[in-house]
């Protein structure tokens, strides 16, 4: 069976992460009275799609050659450090690290 072009754009925005969410942290970003185009918008949004598949399918990788099936954060932050993105693994550690303390705090 054939695919409409309507269902093509279907499946492919479903892999995207919400546009409204990617427009709210873009405004946080700029100043109030600052617009942000249609088309600039759904950029940014394929863009952190396609970054956030690249790092989890390093991280997935890792995990089928460990023989597991749970990526973590740790398997996420080593994805980044392999692919090259240093620069951001201190601040995630540190976000991580107090994540993990306010999740266990909520558990107990």
């Amino acid at each position: 069976m054939a695919q409409s072009h309507g269902d093509l754009d279907t499946r492919e925005q479903d892999r995207f992460l919400p546009v409204a969410n990617i427009s709210r942290i873009m405004k946080k970003a700029l100043p109030a009275n600052a617009k942000v185009a249609k088309d600039s918008k759904e950029t940014v949004q394929e863009c952190v799609s396609e970054f956030i598949s690249f790092v989890t399918s390093e991280a997935s990788d890792k995990c089928q050659r460990e023989k597991r099936k749970t990526i973590n954060g740790d398997d996420l932050l080593w994805a980044m450090s392999t692919l090259g993105f240093e620069d951001y693994i201190q601040p995630l550690k540190l976000y991580l690290h107090g994540y993990r303390r306010v999740m266990n705090e909520d558990a107990k």
